[in-house]
């Protein structure tokens, strides 16, 4: 019989995925430091997610995750508008030829073979949800199926596909927010959306572990949710600034920094949280909640802002870099992932 995922875990923390800031290497010194390891795959060929899950395999025996971003197929291969008048003359205000991908996302389903072909422990979802049917193939392949959400119908939706776990996601979580019912809705605060999510499961007497994520930085925070019904807390930001993450030294010196971080679109159509940089308050007439007309929808705007970010990281221009960070971001240290783990569950005891 198939562990559960709380079985699974050596301890109640998960490392969030984090596409863009997560690879092969990371996965595996997250795993070894006690956490479940998380591959975000979204942005990545089929070739390339085959290729880091048999570089996990060869590197440790240890559970892993593998994340994928569930997008239609019409959106992923065709831009859906050119690019807007504003991030051209942006683009050439800056001095730079923007670059295009021939199609603005990688395909899914070409993605989600490749689980099938060379199956992990585990494997979680974001920007949508799979079918019943997926989630039967990933089962009989030996996997457990993680879902997000961001608010309780969507919690209800994955626990009628058969998923094992879902991730509440709180409105201060960093990077982008994972659901995908009504996008332009008022952000929950996790505590308020966890107490929803649970009284919803029992008005409806619905089965399905919960993994609260959103701003989690301490042991305490780690306690509060396991003592509350959580499996597990699903941690981003604080690994972000370890010795080990990643991400360029500059993303690393603003997390350190802290300051302040803000839900924006301008990045990539759909709504992230990140530091506050100075291209989100050139253009934060064109932000909010709900999508402006003149800003293109992901990943079409993700796709068309690639050559921006590029440009920023390589001439150490972090205003123009998408800084991802949750509300905890002044609480990130200098530490090895071994060291993080550690203080996350302090005195917690997971069972």
């Amino acid at each position: 019989m198939k562990p559960s995922l709380q079985a699974l875990l050596s301890s109640p923390i998960i490392q969030a995925p984090m596409a863009g800031a997560s690879n092969s290497a990371t996965v595996v010194t997250a795993c070894q430091a006690g956490a479940l390891g998380s591959l975000g795959a979204g942005m990545m060929t089929p070739q390339q997610i085959h290729q880091s899950i048999d570089d996990i395999k060869s590197a440790t025996d240890l559970p892993f995750c593998v994340n994928l971003m569930v997008l239609p197929q019409a959106i992923t291969e065709r831009y859906s508008e050119p690019m807007p008048k504003w991030l051209g003359e942006y683009y050439d205000k800056l001095g730079i030829a923007p670059v295009l991908d021939d199609k603005p996302a990688q395909l899914f389903d070409g993605q989600f073979q490749v689980l099938l072909d060379n199956p992990v422990p585990v494997a979680s979802f974001t920007f949508g949800i799979i079918s019943i049917e997926q989630v039967q193939a990933l089962k009989q392949v030996g996997t457990l199926v993680i879902g997000t959400a961001n608010c309780p119908d969507e919690v209800i939706a994955w626990a009628d596909v058969g998923a094992d776990a879902v991730v509440v996601q709180g409105a201060e979580a960093g990077g982008h927010r994972g659901g995908w019912l009504d996008e332009s809705a008022s952000p929950m605060a996790l505590a308020q959306l966890f107490t929803a999510v649970t009284d919803r499961l029992s008005d409806e007497q619905v089965q399905i572990a919960l993994i609260a994520a959103g701003g989690i930085h301490d042991d305490k925070q780690v306690r509060h949710y396991l003592n509350h019904g959580a499996v597990a807390v699903a941690v981003g930001t604080a690994f972000l600034s370890t010795a080990e993450s990643c991400i360029s030294p500059l993303w690393k010196s603003r997390l350190l920094a802290g300051g302040e971080t803000r839900l924006t679109r301008l990045y990539s159509g759909k709504l992230a949280r990140g530091l506050v940089t100075g291209y989100m308050q050139d253009f934060i007439h064109l932000d909010g909640l709900v999508r402006h007309p003149h800003v293109p929808i992901y990943p079409t705007m993700n796709a068309m802002t690639k050559s921006l970010r590029a440009h920023g990281a390589s001439t150490q221009d972090d205003n123009l870099m998408s800084l991802w960070a949750g509300t905890g971001v002044s609480q990130c240290r200098d530490e090895s992932m071994a060291d993080l783990v550690a203080r996350l569950v302090a005195d917690v005891v997971h069972g």
